[in-house]
This record gives C-alpha cells, structure tokens and sequence, in this order.
C-alpha cells in the first residue's frame, strides 16, 4: 500500500492538513474546486523560477486569500511589492474579471528549502533541462537534502534520460523511507522536466523525521 498511495494524502487527518482551508455549498462546491485548481496550475507555471512549495487558499463570504509558500519570495514580491501587486492584477482578470471578489495575496517564506521535495524535485528538473547529467543532478539533489537535516531521500525520474532512444526509469535513494509508518513526516513532490527529447517525470520522497502529538506544531509550514 505505502507504494502505490500518495504519502501526502495517506497522511492528511494524521499530520497532515487540506491545502484548501473553505466550505462550500452543493451548488458552488465544483466551481470553486476548479477555481482553486486553476490558479494553482497558473501560479506554479507563472513563479516556478520562485522555486514555490505550497499554494494555500482561504475562503469567507465574498473574499479569497492566496498563501505562496516560496524559497525565493522577494522574487515574487518584487521591489517595494511592485511584482506582487502585478501578479495580483493578473489573477484578477484572469479569473474574476467583472465580478467584485476582495482577493488577498501573500507570500511566506519556506523555512527549510532543502527538506521541500515540490522545491528539490523543480530544482532537479531545471538542472535536467539544462541538460545536465541525469545522475550528477540525482547525487547533488540527494546530497542537499542529507545535509539539511533529512533522515532520508529517494529520487526517481523517468522518460529519455539523456536522449536515450528508449524510456526508463532510474531511482537513488539514501537512508530510511518508511512509506507505512503513520509517524514519518514523508514529504512527497513531483515535477517535469521539458526537454528536447520529451519530458522527464521527477518524484522525490524526503523523510524529515517522526512527528509525535506534541510535536504537531513544529512543522516546515502549514
């Protein structure tokens, strides 16, 4: 089971919480899921160079507020908000064009970038874009996360690795990913690669320890 599940959604209720903090009736339900689902895959496209982890959104009545958890955020942010003010009118006409919605955008920074497998695995498949040796990028990848405080990390990527005429798939993993044990803080992310020759899927699983009921509170972030 721990192979074949996501360990992110394995582990919601557990020590993990909804990336989507709002309620909503039957009728408006599936519009605001499909919202939410499209302003992530524009923010993520838009600030991948920002090396962004996490997108959390908040709903009230009449009001939506947009959390982008990056490694970079005075990238985003631009100089004295001038970036942030613009992506904000972005988002506006894109998605909320004549209608009034009081939108709020804020950008926080990720901790502890190096133990973020959304933020190592983008990183991983830039450098592969830049068509860098697949299994250099996996070692040095790997080795970042071990020296920032992980207990393990394993790498995947799939697709024509180095231009190969045949897909494959190659993995490198160092220390332990109990993918079953509830208490592991298995922190999961995926990521392409556009290349050239195709594109290149990315896993990247991080152990970042066990977490405990009075441990809860110390997370990465929300």
């Amino acid at each position: 089971m721990g192979h074949k599940v996501n360990p992110v959604a394995f582990r919601i209720g557990v020590n993990r919480g909804w990336k989507a903090g709002w309620f909503a009736r039957k009728s408006m339900y599936r519009s605001f899921l499909e919202q939410d689902v499209k302003i992530r895959v524009f923010l993520t496209k838009h600030l991948r160079d920002a090396l962004v982890d996490t997108i959390n959104m908040e709903r009230s009545r009449g009001a939506l507020n947009i959390i982008v958890w990056s490694a970079k955020p005075g990238q985003i942010i631009g100089r004295s908000g001038a970036g942030i003010e613009e992506l904000s009118k972005k988002l506006k006409d894109m998605f909320f064009r004549g209608r009034r919605v009081n939108m709020s955008l804020s950008v926080k920074e990720v901790a502890k970038p190096t133990l973020s497998s959304v933020i190592v695995a983008t990183q991983i498949a830039m450098d592969l874009e830049k068509r860098m040796p697949f299994r250099r990028v996996m070692k040095g990848a790997m080795d970042r996360v071990m020296k920032g405080g992980a207990l393990g990390v394993k790498v995947m990527i799939s697709g024509r690795l180095n231009g190969a005429e045949i897909a494959r798939t190659e993995m490198l993993a160092h220390g332990k990913i109990p993918l079953q044990n509830l208490r592991a803080d298995i922190d999961f992310g995926t990521a392409r690669a556009w290349t050239t020759y195709g594109v290149i899927g990315v896993k990247v699983w991080i152990n970042r320890g066990e977490i405990f009921e009075e441990k809860k509170q110390e997370t990465l972030h929300p």
